[in-house]
């Protein structure tokens, strides 16, 4: 489950935009962990933590009694998450470089958690399954993950169309799904999770936020899109322009992919 087969950007720059991500996506995510319920004193794992700001949440909702280790493959967002955890004082958190379907740790987890991470396998089912067998009985899980379809803007904006179309054609040509969000409840059932249950959010605005995510996902991307021939550099470069010129005018509504939330337990 290597990071060449995503479609964003790694790196430093890959983790200036994941925090850009959890600004937008911070209430919507801290109102499902809410939900859902995290037990003081939770050993809580976040899969593809990336820069670790769920595995904060996490580690806030355990309390100081509690635990979350953060896992990716991203060396470079990993030594970024563990500073500046130290920065603001975290103790019960720690960062690994670990691909989950091959790790079997010496201590089950109370809470596992995945954002953003299915969409871009193209063995989903594989991560839930291996999600479950970290899991202790009664454990939860719980994954969010996107709809890219139901981006929206008004007036229309032909840039947010290529938008959505370069990006969904990348991920499917990586064997992967763009819109796997719908598939969540069925995905965690087949796994053999009970008592499955989802939520439904969706962000648009009228300035910053998810206008300005959605313009820097769209550099995040440009050299996949080159590379995978789906749109020529000076095309892309209109299309990046475009896209800002419209997010930046307040008079504008942009609205961001469909989020799909869901939970079960073991």
């Amino acid at each position: 489950m290597g990071t060449d087969r995503y479609v964003i950007q790694g790196g430093v720059a890959g983790r200036e935009r994941l925090r850009l991500l959890s600004e937008v996506m911070g209430p919507s995510t801290r109102a499902l962990l809410a939900e859902v319920g995290i037990p003081a004193g939770a050993k809580c794992l976040d899969v593809g933590c990336g820069g670790g700001d769920v595995t904060l949440e996490l580690a806030r909702a355990a309390g100081p009694a509690g635990r979350a280790m953060g896992v990716d493959l991203d060396g470079t967002k990993l030594d970024i998450a563990r500073r500046e955890a130290a920065q603001q004082g975290y103790s019960n958190v720690t960062f690994e470089a670990r691909d989950v379907t091959e790790w079997e740790p010496g201590d089950l987890f109370d809470v596992v958690f995945a954002r953003f991470l299915l969409t871009h396998l193209p063995e989903p089912g594989r991560l839930v399954s291996a999600m479950r067998r970290h899991l202790r009985p009664d454990g939860v899980i719980i994954v969010e993950d996107v709809d890219f379809r139901g981006h929206f803007a008004e007036p229309d904006c032909p840039a947010l169309g290529r938008f959505v179309e370069l990006y969904s054609r990348s991920v499917r040509g990586r064997g992967a799904d763009p819109n796997i969000g719908p598939r969540l409840p069925g995905l965690l059932r087949e796994a053999g999770f009970e008592d499955v249950r989802m939520r439904l959010v969706q962000h648009a605005a009228l300035e910053g936020g998810i206008k300005l995510l959605t313009c820097v996902t769209l550099e995040s991307i440009a050299e996949a899109v080159v590379a995978d021939d789906l749109i020529t550099e000076e095309k892309l470069r209109e299309t990046i322009a475009e896209l800002y010129a419209f997010a930046r005018d307040p008079h504008t509504v942009l609205g961001g992919p469909r989020v799909f939330q869901a939970w079960g337990r073991r």
